[in-house]
């Protein structure tokens, strides 16, 4: 039986802009179990990115509670948060920030390094990563010497390097072109089958929305709709969607 990973309820989020408040998220009630692959699609506006990153302790809800395994989020202090945050979350945004003066490897490292871990001890977890992503022969690279996905790619190893619980992606593939994003796409399965993480990504790419286990979908600031598709077992790669769940995933990403 999958164990909860994410306990998010009654979530609420309101930012007040030019005097007036605005309701970005409204009552999000949702479960996310250990090794699930989530798609959080719909309409720019929805209130997906913002979702995510009260999920990541990047933003605080206004009310509501979030429990990421044993721990209860709401009302922890930032110091306790940040260190959650590093051991426990990786994430992988639209735009990577790579830090532009450090190399490749470097850049892997550096999660373990703000937490107080010594260089010998992470090159050896950052180097394998980086092979696990083809990225062998750039790992003394800078960004700047690295394309758009082999800077992605260095950006998901950065994520993974402390062996995070959950993943969090937001418009992961959203800079790159259709080749390079279906590569991506595969990663993300790949980590999940190798390394049982949990992965949520919000995107608009509809084909990899479809290509989900399981698809959220988000209107106005509540969830729409939650399909989760069983995969058989031993099956490899993601489960087939469903037609109405295709459709509704279609739909909500083409609406952006």
């Amino acid at each position: 039986m999958p164990k909860p990973l994410v306990v998010v309820t009654d979530l609420t989020k309101s930012f007040v802009h030019m005097g007036r408040e605005l309701n970005v998220l409204k009552g999000i009630d949702l479960v996310i179990d250990e090794g699930d692959v989530v798609a959080i699609v719909g309409p720019s506006g929805a209130g997906k990115s913002t979702l995510l990153h009260c999920i990541g302790t990047l933003d605080l809800p206004t009310k509501g509670r979030i429990k990421l395994g044993d721990d209860e989020l709401t009302g922890m202090p930032s110091s306790k948060l940040a260190a959650i945050r590093n051991k426990t979350i990786g994430f992988v945004f639209q735009f990577h920030h790579l830090l532009p003066e450090f190399n490749a490897l470097e850049n892997v490292m550096m999660p373990g390094l703000i937490q107080g871990k010594s260089r010998r001890e992470m090159e050896g977890p950052a180097r394998a990563l980086l092979a696990e992503v083809g990225l062998t022969d750039r790992v003394t690279h800078r960004p700047g010497e690295l394309s758009g996905g082999e800077q992605q790619r260095v950006a998901l190893s950065r994520a993974l390097v402390l062996s995070p619980k959950l993943i969090l992606a937001d418009e992961p593939t959203g800079n790159l072109d259709s080749a390079t994003s279906e590569a991506m796409h595969e990663l993300f399965f790949e980590i999940n089958r190798k390394h049982g993480t949990t992965i949520v990504v919000v995107t608009h790419n509809n084909g990899f929305a479809q290509a989900m286990p399981r698809v959220v979908t988000m209107r106005d600031g509540k969830i729409h709709t939650d399909h989760r598709r069983e995969r058989a077992v031993g099956a490899p790669g993601p489960a087939a969607v469903p037609p109405e769940a295709e459709a509704q995933a279609g739909a909500a990403t083409t609406e952006a």
